[in-house]
């Protein structure tokens, strides 16, 4: 990594820039809760499990039992008896702990208090830039945590390179990031949209309507959709790309229902764009639905009124209804914080186990130097997040993630439909 600036204050200062008003306010308020959540656990003494990862991974390969093996206890002697055939092909297998929260041996970090320096990014890009600026040169953050959409993170991204700023991207994107400065912990498209398409293709069949956002990740998405769609008997027969902020779909769900899919692929952004579920209830489009943001992130299987959101499939790393004892936990630890929060989306989770992992190569590293930091980041980390173990691979700075294929009932009640435990970036 570059030589990065040393911050020498009394404090260890995490820059923070969200959208808190505006069509995107949603997302940024859970993000910064997030971050206060895991600012507050550091502070009082606590981590997530992690830390350094041998050349291996996070697991190791073994044969899966398709069947319970033979054991009898005769004469004292214990026979356990496997045959060859009961074996599955080999997979990668690991344990997952339910308690992740521990000690961390200190509170704060280095015998320093970490603090949030956060900002309203209000929807402009020229303002996201002014603040970048201001947190990196005026404020000198030890790292910066910034960014909803990718024309927010590409406005930032050259000052955050020219300053040799360790930053962090947490959201779900659209993928292609390789900078030196830059890691991203969220999931991308080959992690959600190859498992998604594949279900939704096997179950529902081969002709698929794209409706999505228009800037980076609705094209590139769309494009990741059409690439993949052939190899696995899919076809795209039609594409239509929203203007953010556009809350009128009548003209698309007309153009949807002419051309007879067998499913939809909403790839919508922001609370306006979300109105089609609704339209597209209220004209009677029941086809099936897949999506790689909605309900993940913007909720709207709790804030609307069933059965809106009906047979919608979500491949995520997060949703707050995943059934774990560690994410349970999680959700608890969460409520007992912010008790009127409506729902904790997958970039919330995403901001908070990020900030954790800092905290982590902080503390492996003995200093907040980001040069040395960024270093440790770049060794091979993994953090037992409240999706499941999230690992950063050294070499693309992406994150590795629990997928999980969410299905939306009439009652909207969420299932997991099937699982990955981990698909790594490309």
């Amino acid at each position: 990594m570059n030589a990065l600036k040393t911050s020498d204050d009394s404090v260890i200062k995490i820059g923070f820039i969200e959208q808190y008003s505006g069509d995107l306010a949603m997302y940024g308020l859970q993000k910064r809760h997030a971050a206060e959540l895991a600012i507050r656990e550091i502070n009082q003494g606590f981590c997530l499990r992690g830390g350094a990862v041998g050349a291996s991974g996070i697991g190791v390969f073994g044969s899966v039992a398709l069947k319970a093996p033979d054991v009898s206890v005769r004469g004292g002697d214990f026979k356990c008896n496997m045959r060859q055939e009961d074996l599955d092909e080999d997979k990668l297998v690991f344990s997952q702990e339910d308690k992740i929260l521990i000690r961390s041996g200190e509170e704060g970090l280095l015998g320093k208090e970490v603090r949030l320096i956060d900002c309203d990014g209000q929807s402009s890009l020229r303002r996201w830039r002014q603040l970048a600026g201001r947190l990196i040169e005026k404020d000198r953050v030890d790292v910066l945590v910034a960014g909803f959409t990718s024309l927010s993170r590409e406005a930032i991204r050259p000052i955050v390179d020219k300053a040799n700023q360790l930053y962090f991207y947490v959201n779900q994107y659209e993928g292609g990031v390789a900078d030196k400065n830059t890691f991203c912990t969220g999931a991308v498209c080959e992690q959600q949209v190859v498992p998604l398409l594949d279900y939704m293709v096997r179950t529902y069949g081969r002709r698929i309507y794209v409706v999505a956002a228009d800037y980076n990740f609705g094209h590139l998405t769309a494009a990741w959709t059409r690439a993949f769609a052939p190899l696995i008997g899919g076809e795209v027969v039609g594409e239509e790309f929203v203007p953010l902020g556009n809350s009128s779909f009548g003209s698309v769900i007309s153009r949807v229902k002419e051309n007879g899919p067998d499913c939809v692929l909403t790839l919508l952004v922001g609370s306006a764009q979300q109105n089609y579920y609704p339209q597209a209830a209220e004209a009677g489009l029941a086809l099936p639905m897949a999506s790689t943001v909605n309900m993940a992130q913007g909720y709207e299987h709790v804030r609307f009124k069933a059965p809106v959101m009906a047979n919608m499939h979500n491949a995520v790393n997060y949703m707050m209804e995943i059934p774990t004892v560690r994410n349970r936990a999680f959700v608890k630890r969460w409520y007992r914080m912010f008790p009127n929060d409506p729902y904790i989306g997958q970039m919330a989770q995403n901001t908070y186990f990020s900030i954790h992992l800092y905290a982590n190569a902080v503390r492996l590293a003995g200093t907040t130097d980001q040069n040395e930091v960024g270093a440790v980041l770049e060794s091979g980390q993994h953090i037992e997040a409240p999706e499941g173990t999230v690992f950063i691979d050294p070499a693309t700075h992406h994150a590795t993630h629990y997928i999980r294929l969410a299905r939306c009932d009439e009652a909207h009640g969420i299932t997991f439909v099937k699982e990955w435990p981990f698909i790594s970036p490309w």
